[in-house]
């Protein structure tokens, strides 16, 4: 059965670690027959949540940005992968503020099952990620029918292309295949 996956990186840099994994997660379930749209929010105006909770009352936020899109985008998918490098041991803000805004997903009809997550940490330790994990797990526990499906720590890669080695690039593309 075909799946629709939502694909969204959260780094700001071009060619980040993290997005070089959430590349590989989209071309693994794209390869294995799924419609897959990938958003980057490197370009994407996303103000924070006012706590006004309309949203909970009207399915969509008050605030007038990208963030409305891309949470509409959320709703509508079979499967989500969440991408961020690890910044002190924590996912990236953008990604936390559009997690956030996601607010009117809480009281809608949404369609997502599998939630997924990749990150890439300078830190070479591989439970560098757990806090972040945590944190998805977080917003995850908020949906009923949800749940984390996998992740991917690509742990030791700083610079852009760190990652090129490392055996979470293969991690990604066969865990975006197996949906």
């Amino acid at each position: 059965m075909t799946k629709n996956v939502l694909v969204i990186s959260s780094t700001l840099r071009k060619n980040g670690n993290s997005e070089v994994l959430a590349e590989e997660f989209a071309k693994g379930a794209k390869d294995a027959g799924n419609s897959v749209e990938f958003i980057s929010l490197r370009d994407k105006d996303i103000k924070f949540c006012k706590g006004c909770l309309v949203c909970q009352k009207i399915q969509s936020c008050v605030i007038k940005d990208d963030s409305n899109d891309i949470v509409e985008r959320m709703k509508n998918a079979d499967v989500i992968a969440f991408a961020s490098p690890i910044y002190y041991y924590e996912m990236s803000g953008q990604l936390k503020t559009l997690l956030d805004r996601g607010n009117p997903l809480f009281s809608s009809d949404y369609k997502f099952r599998d939630i997924y997550f990749l990150a890439a940490a300078a830190d070479s330790d591989l439970h560098s990620a757990d806090i972040a994990i945590n944190g998805i797990q977080g917003w995850i526990a908020c949906f009923a029918h949800a749940q984390l499906k996998g992740t991917v720590l690509g742990a030791g890669a700083e610079a852009v292309g760190d990652i090129q080695d490392n055996p979470a690039i293969k991690q990604a593309y066969d865990m975006g295949f197996s949906i």
